[in-house]
């Protein structure tokens, strides 16, 4: 993640939980371009705060929904994984938790929403100088490999 600015850093308690979803339509993935701190400007995937009472699941599918204007096949969980950022005295500066799960975007032109300035599938082949948040790179090989292991 980009550097924050004061005024616009999140604030504890941490760790937050936060569910995501990587959605493939052929060889293409589904990616968001984030439109407001801390990650402006870099492509990541559709995904956000778990709400009180919403299963992580429907977290990933509504977040979909929001941020690219489609709905979301889920085959399976990718992987959890931990965004932890430091202050230089080692103070956490912010920790989420996420779900990610892993599946097929339903037929559609993507439509940017939400926090998303852009919304669209990039060939797996063209991923490697995108601008991206850390780690995203990773899972979405970790779930391509997935999905072609369960055969879906």
């Amino acid at each position: 993640m980009r550097g924050f600015d004061t005024a616009e850093r999140p604030q504890g308690p941490w760790p937050r939980a936060g569910a995501s979803a990587v959605l493939f339509r052929g060889s293409t993935v589904l990616l968001v371009e984030r439109g407001e701190a801390p990650a402006q400007g870099l492509w990541s995937l559709p995904g956000g705060s778990i709400e009180a009472g919403e299963p992580a699941e429907d977290t990933a599918r509504r977040e979909v929904r929001e941020e690219a204007g489609l709905e979301a096949h889920i085959v399976g969980l990718a992987g959890v994984y931990d965004i932890i950022e430091h202050e230089s005295d080692g103070t956490v500066l912010l920790h989420y938790v996420l779900a990610t799960y892993f599946g097929r975007a339903a037929e559609g032109d993507p439509r940017a929403g939400g926090d998303a300035r852009d919304a669209r599938f990039f060939p797996l082949d063209a991923l490697e100088d995108l601008p991206m948040t850390p780690g995203t790179r990773f899972v979405i090989a970790e779930a391509w490999r997935l999905l072609a292991a369960g055969g879906d």
